[in-house]
């Protein structure tokens, strides 16, 4: 089953828990993302992506630019491990990870997760991944890719039992959209995926495939 179909499967089981009214101001908020512009703003393919150093859960920094030194890397940006979806997307990852590995490139997940929560993510999913914290999600604004949790929307998740505060810090309800980018080593991006619904992620498959044409 791909991860899309499995993101399906998911929403129909979810979607059936939540009332009908907090649907509408779900789904009314994603089309208000929807016409925000933000995809269209978000860094192509062809476009060099902007350099980050971030820390993982250890406190120990990353950069794009030490990690394209030893292959292409994809960078796939979370809400949280509080997000079932996000968390099928990284089992999903974590499952091929080993033939991204394969073709010479890396994978870090990054997300507006303190470390804390990041490393709680990590053991829950039994992850080999590496998770970086992007701290207010200022990496990801930066790239055009961030927008704040609407204000009607907070007491449906706290109604779900996700608070976000707890995961990103008191004051931060900035998120990032579901986005997940394929570097080649000449820093220019191969392929993009963004959306404004989280419901949808990039194919583990075609990344490795992107990944495969790059290793020819």
């Amino acid at each position: 089953m791909s991860l899309q179909e499995q993101l399906s499967t998911l929403k129909e089981q979810i979607l059936a828990q939540i009332p009908k009214e907090a649907q509408k101001i779900m789904f009314a908020d994603l089309e208000r993302l929807d016409k925000s512009g933000l995809v269209e703003g978000a860094p192509k393919v062809g476009e060099r992506l902007k350099d980050f150093e971030l820390p993982n859960h250890l406190g120990e920094a990353r950069s794009l630019s030490q990690l394209i030194e030893k292959g292409p890397v994809v960078i796939t940006f979370y809400r949280g491990g509080w997000c079932p979806y996000c968390s099928l997307e990284l089992r999903a990852y974590q499952e091929v990870l080993q033939e991204i590995k394969s073709t010479g490139a890396s994978l870090v997940a990054i997300t507006p997760e303190l470390p804390d929560a990041s490393l709680s993510t990590t053991e829950k999913l039994e992850l080999e991944i590496e998770v970086l914290t992007d701290v207010n999600s200022d990496y990801a604004r930066e790239l055009g890719l961030v927008f704040t949790l609407a204000e009607e929307l907070r007491p449906i998740y706290e109604s779900f039992g996700i608070e976000i505060e707890k995961h990103n810090g008191k004051g931060q309800f900035d998120l990032p959209l579901a986005a997940t980018f394929v570097i080649a080593v000449d820093g220019r991006i191969s392929s993009a995926f963004v959306d404004v619904d989280y419901t949808l992620r990039a194919e583990p498959s075609d990344v490795l495939k992107e990944l495969r044409s790059l290793a020819q």
